[in-house]
């Protein structure tokens, strides 16, 4: 298995499972993140989800380049089969399963397209480098243990983040910060994370998966269709105006004024008691 999957309750634990490879990305590791991602977007009893990484070392130390060819316009990862020779043309128009087929592995590094709403955290431990920050930077929170570390080395090997990476990092931290980061691909510490904002939390390395579950849990504690309402507003208005960020805004609250969790909440609320929310 290139990764294991378990659940707590209404909270999925998703694990990266390559520690001999420091947790690195290759397209069976990939496919199998993103199937575990959509079952979880799919079941009802599910809530939330936490994602980190196999043992101490790493999260993930980003894409597994010892199965990347070297020439140009073509480019494979270990598992993925026979090299294919397929030029970058040939594979831009595929979706994202065949375009990994053809070579353009990081299609399936982009979760966004699987439009799951409910809320992810990264739980990093340990390396968290390249790919590996790519995808602590699609999870909605992200918190470290003290070992961890952080960076975007992709220019030490005559390449760039190719899944948004900078996008992203732009968005998450000051942009001194970011490229200071991508420019230099050098690393940052777990208490230089916290100090710019790149992760909300720093904790003992023993403590992370703990932490990391326990605040999904009081994610999954809160109104279902109101958390996801509240993933997907973030998502969709962060680069509108304030005029057209409210229109959207309005259309989520109206979507939710009267549904059977709204009115529990208020009520639970009133009665001081804990409301028992059922996504509906």
């Amino acid at each position: 298995m290139t990764a294991t999957f378990r659940t707590e309750g209404a909270v999925a634990l998703l694990t990266i499972d390559r520690p001999e490879a420091l947790n690195a990305l290759n397209v069976a590791t990939l496919h199998t993140l993103r199937e575990i991602v959509c079952e979880v977007r799919d079941r009802s009893d599910l809530r939330a989800l936490v994602l980190t990484g196999s043992g101490t070392r790493a999260f993930c130390a980003g894409a597994d380049l010892k199965g990347t060819q070297a020439s140009p316009g073509a480019s494979s990862m270990v598992s993925s089969g026979a090299s294919s020779g397929a030029s970058y043309a040939e594979a831009l128009f595929h979706a994202p399963g065949p375009a990994a087929d053809l070579g353009l592995y990081l299609r399936l590094m982009d979760l966004s397209n699987l439009q799951c709403w409910k809320p992810m955290i990264a739980a990093v431990n340990g390396h968290c480098l390249g790919a590996g920050i790519e995808i602590a930077l699609q999870c909605d929170l992200r918190i470290a243990s003290a070992e961890a570390t952080f960076g975007l080395p992709e220019v030490r090997v005559g390449s760039i983040p190719g899944v948004s990476g900078l996008h992203r990092l732009l968005k998450a931290v000051p942009s001194a910060y970011a490229m200071q980061m991508a420019l230099t691909g050098e690393r940052i510490d777990a208490a230089e994370a916290a100090r710019i904002g790149l992760v909300s939390e720093v904790t003992a390395p023993g403590e992370l998966v703990d932490r990391a579950m326990a605040l999904a849990h009081r994610i999954a504690a809160n109104a279902p269709l109101a958390v996801q309402a509240v993933k997907k507003l973030a998502r969709q208005t962060a680069h509108l105006s304030d005029a057209d960020a409210q229109e959207i805004t309005e259309l989520y609250w109206g979507a939710l004024r009267d549904t059977a969790d709204r009115i529990e909440g208020r009520a639970a609320f009133a009665e001081k008691r804990s409301p028992a929310f059922t996504g509906r």
